[in-house]
């Protein structure tokens, strides 16, 4: 139902300027596309949690040297594998009673008689207070910020502080979970953008202009889909030289992923094209003077952008997995670079992680990003959906 069909139906003054009140159906009827996205999208109580998951863990991607109680690659000799602590609240006080006080205990070492090795316990008599804003030592937020705040750590810098345990040099999990969001959830929009870029500039050229162009890349396309995915990876991946920086491996290694996200999405912008190009407003453009490329871009694309942002929302999950199977397997990134496949590479040992289980951590990371971005896809899939009511 359009406006004029109900123009003869409304009040003087129209829905929405304020001299009559707007019922729900005259609001639909007025609304924009993105408005009808957002209602149907609040609708759905998973996605909306979902988007509230995702978007905190891309505030701590944002922020995480601020966030992280300590630097990512800080090693502890005198920690290896040390388990993580506790958090207790009430510590006693000098008249007999207890006090409110956010705590850790220490640790003190023991020698497990029948596995002859060194093992961790809590020390009840050190508590170590914890403490927000707490002083640390100088580092760059975002790279170019200077602080000597973290948000959440020990009133003691120099106390050990584990909240989910260290690793084999003592570094602390807590740190390179959060660091190590920074790079995986980068590397999934950065993949998607560039997956965006090529899908629908290619998709588009194939549905628009059909014949020979058309053929050449969905050959290309179906020739690209034909190769086992994993093996394609390792092969583009062993090609990287030994000797590149970590910044060239990780610019690489998004460029490698994409190169495969691109094939889905430029199938459904060429079936998109090959039934719009004969629509009315695309010979509108062409006899308005509009080149190819701005019919393209600025006329036939956004027609179906809800459904673009819906498929590149779904998309990015399939983009952090490719990285941390990829650094998992040894082929990605690499250290010193800090991703949650690389954390995941000290849990390929199973004496490791029998020792040491919070090594898997990461891989808890990984299911959380990867099951809310896809309840978000599903969300907003169904939101733009036209025949959704």
């Amino acid at each position: 139902m359009t406006v004029s069909d109900n123009a003869d139906r409304l009040p003087p003054g129209g829905p929405g300027d304020g001299s009559v009140p707007v019922t729900a159906a005259q609001g639909a009827d007025y609304a924009s596309q993105w408005q009808l996205m957002w209602w149907r999208f609040k609708r759905h109580r998973l996605a909306v949690i979902s988007a509230l998951v995702v978007l905190g863990i891309y505030f701590v991607a944002i922020f995480a040297e601020f966030l992280a109680p300590l630097p990512p690659n800080q090693t502890s000799t005198r920690h290896t594998y040390a388990p993580p602590q506790a958090v207790g609240f009430l510590v006693p006080d000098e008249n007999g009673g207890t006090r409110f006080q956010p705590h850790v205990t220490g640790y003190k070492v023991e020698i497990d008689p029948i596995a002859i090795r060194r093992t961790f316990v809590p020390d009840d008599t050190k508590v170590i207070p914890i403490g927000f804003f707490v002083a640390s030592d100088p580092y760059l937020l975002l790279g170019f910020i200077p602080l000597q705040t973290k948000f959440i750590g020990p009133v003691n810098k120099d106390d050990p502080f584990y909240l989910l345990g260290a690793d084999r040099l003592g570094r602390d999990m807590l740190s390179r979970i959060v660091h190590g969001a920074r790079v995986s959830m980068s590397i999934g929009l950065v993949g998607v953008f560039v997956s965006l870029f090529v899908g629908v500039l290619l998709g588009g050229i194939s549905g628009y202009y059909g014949g020979f162009v058309d053929d050449a890349i969905q050959r290309t396309i179906e020739f690209l889909k034909a190769i086992p995915t994993i093996p394609l990876w390792m092969g583009l991946a062993a090609a990287i030289p030994q000797n590149w920086s970590p910044l060239m491996v990780y610019f690489l290694i998004t460029v490698l992923i994409s190169l495969i996200g691109w094939t889905s999405l430029a199938r459904e912008v060429r079936g998109r094209f090959l039934s719009m190009k004969t629509e009315d407003f695309v010979a509108a453009a062409k006899l308005d003077g509009a080149g190819e490329v701005r019919i393209i871009l600025r006329h036939m694309a956004p027609s179906f952008l809800s459904h673009i942002i819906a498929t590149l929302t779904l998309a990015i999950p399939t983009m952090i997995l490719a990285e941390t199977a990829l650094s998992f397997l040894g082929i990605g990134l690499r250290p010193p670079v800090v991703s949650w496949g690389v954390l995941l590479q000290e849990a390929q040992n199973v004496r490791a992680v029998a020792t040491a289980p919070w090594l898997l951590l990461p891989g808890l990371s990984v299911v959380v990003a990867v099951l809310s971005l896809n309840f978000l896809g599903d969300g907003m899939r169904d939101a733009a959906d036209p025949y959704a009511d």
